[in-house]
């Protein structure tokens, strides 16, 4: 009896190729492509079918962007502890890691935002999903805080703590940019403090236990 043999064809996976073909050419070229034609021939791609993963070369940006973050993702629940973490833990160990996924793609990076990294109050205009699949996480973060008392819950300051942690991403992205110390140490010690700090605002404070102090004496009148 004859046994045919079935070849096995390895599909393409062309949206991964695109994302690091552009970023090959960013670099090569210190400039975006100039034509969806010709970056697709190179690829030995139609044109259409480019447009099958992406509107233009500007829908590209932001997709890198929250590749990264997905890989960060990833990479965190790897590490199996994360759930056990405080919320302060989670996002130290989200930044930690978000940075060393950053690394993989420095000199792409540097070479669109490091001109323009000052001028960021946050991220650039492209970040708009990544901030928005960022505040979902963020979110979940802030009400396990809220939920072990680790977050103070505040009336209306506590709806924009997602905005807050959003801020702190932008900052560790501009510092991070610009540090040129080895093993961008000084990136990890912002990473550290600047954490520290928010928890601590956003943790119950002094003030907040002289007012629920105040209130409980008031009420025992």
């Amino acid at each position: 009896m004859e046994s045919t043999t079935v070849k096995k064809t390895t599909k393409k996976d062309y949206r991964k190729l695109i994302l690091e073909s552009f970023k090959n050419h960013v670099l090569e070229h210190g400039e975006m492509p100039k034509s969806v034609f010709k970056f697709a021939k190179d690829m030995k791609m139609k044109e259409e079918d480019f447009y099958t993963y992406f509107t233009s070369f500007e829908a590209i940006k932001p997709a890198i962007l929250v590749d990264i973050f997905d890989e960060t993702l990833a990479d965190i629940e790897k590490q199996g502890v994360f759930s056990e973490y405080s919320a302060r833990e989670k996002f130290l160990s989200f930044l930690f890691t978000w940075i060393e996924c950053l690394k993989k793609n420095r000199s792409y990076l540097l070479s669109l935002y490091e001109n323009r990294a000052k001028s960021f109050v946050t991220l650039p205009k492209e970040s708009a999903e990544f901030k928005e699949k960022f505040k979902a996480f963020a979110s979940e973060i802030i009400l396990e805080g809220k939920e072990t008392e680790e977050i103070a819950n505040r009336p209306v300051i506590s709806d924009r703590y997602d905005e807050a942690l959003w801020i702190q991403v932008g900052f560790v992205f501009r510092y991070w940019l610009d540090d040129r110390s080895p093993r961008f140490e000084k990136t990890d010690a912002a990473i550290e403090k600047s954490v520290n700090l928010a928890f601590d605002l956003m943790g119950k404070s002094a003030l907040d236990s002289f007012l629920d102090f105040a209130k409980f004496m008031y009420q025992s009148k």
